[in-house]
């Protein structure tokens, strides 16, 4: 039998490489996603925007950052975020420090406290309103301060201004 020599292999390099990873990782930098196969029980904090699509229960804090509720989300959590979208269904109350936006096919039951609120026909929402001073940049542009609600149910909507 003839010695061979085996020839040396060389890694090569893999066939699929992103065009620029630091784009990569910004986009998944900018949102994190719980997908509708999860269900998380505690306390949810940290520095990034979140999107929710399964099931969560416990506490949700990302001050300064977007939560949203997608259609297949299903919350039982007080929410403290800058902005708050709920598209699925949200039981607990919802503290945000710019905007509330409940969709068309959103549910919110729990009290509400933020600067903004916006809540869609056909969206349903029972519980109580906070309208909080705006970011002082807001303040000075003044005027009245406007609620609507042009078909969503409720059961109480208070509007105060300090």
């Amino acid at each position: 039998m003839p010695n061979q020599t085996p020839e040396p292999q060389h890694a090569t390099p893999p066939a699929h490489v992103p065009e620029s990873p630091s784009r990569a990782q910004a986009a998944s930098a900018d949102q994190a996603t719980i997908g509708k196969g999860l269900f998380i029980k505690g306390e949810i904090t940290g520095s990034e925007s979140l999107y929710i699509d399964g099931k969560v229960e416990g506490a949700i804090n990302l001050p300064g950052n977007r939560v949203t509720v997608g259609r297949n989300g299903q919350v039982g959590a007080n929410i403290t975020a800058r902005e708050v979208v709920v598209l699925g269904k949200v039981r607990g109350n919802v503290s945000a420090s710019d905007r509330v936006d409940i969709r068309a096919e959103g549910s919110l039951n729990g009290d509400v406290a933020a600067a903004r609120i916006s809540i869609e026909d056909g969206a349903y929402f029972k519980g109580g309103i906070d309208i909080r001073k705006a970011d002082a940049k807001q303040e000075k542009q003044g005027g009245p301060v406007a609620v609507t609600n042009s078909g969503a149910s409720h059961e109480t909507a208070k509007v105060a201004q300090a």
